[in-house]
C-alpha cells in the first residue's frame, strides 16, 4: 500500500513532526510505502535528516494535488489538518482519504467558511483522527461523524529522542526555554510579558526562543520594548534542539490552545518541567504540581518559573516524575496498531500482522 501525507506548511513544527512520527513508525514495514507531501522549504531539512521521502508542491491547491497524485499513485492519502482535508478531498477522486486534526481550530466552532468547507471533506474522509478531545467536541459538526471519528493522543519514540539529542556534543545554559512557532496560537507576546516578569525577580535568567513564524519580527520588536535583549535569545529554526531543552531549567508555554503538543511531550520525557496555560492538549500530559505548573495568570506563570528555578529539590522531583509519566503514555505499539487499522478499515480490508 502506498500512502501520501498530505500538509500545507512547508515548516517543521508540531504536526509535521507528528507525521515524521507516523512514518517512521511504519514506512516500508508491513508492506506499507509512505510519502511526505507539502509546499518546499524548511521542512525538507527536516526529512533528509530523518530519511523520509519527499514529493515538494509549489502550493496546496486541487491542481498540484492532482499531479502529486498523478505522479505518486497512492493507494492512501492521510491529510493533515482542515486544509489539506478539505483540498484532498477535493482532489482524491475515488481514492481514500483519511484526515487527521492536530490543532484545536477556534474558527471551525461556529458555522464559518471554514467549518463548512471541512463539512465536505469530513463527509468523504474514511476515517477522521482527533489529537485531543477539545479538537473533535470544538469542530462544529462533529456530531455527524461520531462513527468514524478517533481521539489520538500524539506520542514520541523516547529512544529516538535521546538519539538525536547524543548527536549534540555542546552545553547549554539557557534556564528556559520555548520551543515552537512563533505565531497567534502560540501566544508569543504574552510569553514575552512573562518573561518580563520572571527578569523582574531573577535578573540573570537566560531564556531561549526556538522556532519561527509570522509574529517573528512583532516578537523581537517587544523584546526590544521590553528591555529583554540580554536575557532572551533567538536561536530560529533548530533542526535538533533536544539538547539546547534538556540542559534548561525548565520549558515556558503560553498557547491559546493546543491539541497534544509535541514539544510538551518531549520536554517531559528528557526530564524538563514544563510550565503552561491550561489548555486541553497540555492538560492530558502535565500532571500540575508534579511534573510542572499549569496556570491562566501571568502571575501564577511567572511565580511557577521562578519557584521551579530557585528551588533545586523541586526541580529534580518534577524531573524525574516528568520522564516517569513520558514511559506510561508513550505506548507506540498500541499506536501504531490504531493507524495501521484506520488505513485497513479505509483501504478494504487488508490484515497487517502486529
Amino acid at each position: 500500500m502506498r500512502v501520501l501525507h498530505l500538509l500545507q506548511s512547508s515548516r517543521f513544527s508540531g504536526a509535521e513532526n507528528v507525521v515524521c512520527q507516523i512514518i517512521n513508525m511504519i514506512d516500508n514495514n508491513y508492506d506499507i510505502e509512505m510519502m511526505y507531501c507539502s509546499c518546499d522549504g524548511q521542512i525538507r531539512e527536516a526529512l533528509n535528516e530523518r530519511n523520509i521521502k519527499f514529493l515538494p508542491i509549489r502550493n496546496l491547491t486541487v491542481k498540484e494535488v492532482k499531479r502529486i497524485i498523478k505522479e505518486y499513485k497512492p493507494d492512501l492519502i492521510h491529510a493533515h489538518d482542515m486544509r489539506a482535508s478539505f483540498i484532498g478531498a477535493l482532489a482524491c477522486g475515488n481514492i481514500p482519504i483519511i484526515s487527521h486534526i492536530h490543532n484545536n481550530n477556534f474558527d471551525s466552532r461556529g458555522v464559518s467558511l471554514k467549518s463548512i468547507a471541512y463539512l465536505y471533506a469530513a463527509l468523504k474522509a474514511k476515517h477522521i483522527f482527533w489529537v485531543s478531545d477539545s479538537s473533535y467536541e470544538g469542530y462544529n459538526f462533529h456530531n455527524l461523524f461520531k462513527k468514524k471519528s478517533e481521539i489520538l493522543y500524539n506520542i514520541i519514540s523516547i529512544d529516538k529522542l535521546y538519539s538525536k539529542m547524543t548527536l549534540d556534543n555542546n552545553n547549554y545554559d539557557y534556564d528556559i526555554v520555548y520551543l515552537g512557532r512563533i505565531t497567534e496560537q502560540k501566544n508569543p507576546l504574552r510569553l514575552m510579558k512573562i518573561c518580563k516578569g520572571i527578569v523582574d525577580q531573577l535578573p540573570s535568567v537566560k531564556i531561549a526562543v526556538i522556532g519561527t513564524g509570522d509574529l517573528e519580527d512583532v516578537t523581537h520588536k517587544e523584546v526590544e520594548r521590553l528591555e529583554l535583549e540580554s536575557n532572551v535569545t533567538f536561536l530560529g529554526f533548530q533542526s535538533n534542539p533536544y539538547k539546547i531543552l534538556h540542559d534548561s531549567k525548565l520549558m515556558i508555554m503560553t498557547s491559546l490552545w493546543e491539541g497534544t503538543p509535541m514539544c510538551v511531550l518531549e520536554a517531559m520525557s528528557l526530564g524538563v518541567p514544563v510550565v503552561s496555560t491550561p489548555t486541553d492538549g497540555v492538560k492530558i500530559v502535565v500532571d500540575n504540581g508534579k511534573t510542572g505548573y499549569l496556570n491562566e495568570t501571568d502571575e501564577g506563570l511567572v511565580n511557577s518559573c521562578k519557584t521551579i528555578l530557585t528551588d533545586t529539590m523541586l526541580r529534580e522531583n518534577m524531573s524525574d516524575a516528568s520522564i516517569k509519566r513520558a514511559k506510561e503514555l508513550m505506548d507506540i505499539e498500541k499506536y501504531k496498531k490504531r493507524i495501521k487499522n484506520a488505513y485497513e478499515k479505509a483501504y478494504g480490508g487488508m490484515h497487517y500482522e502486529i
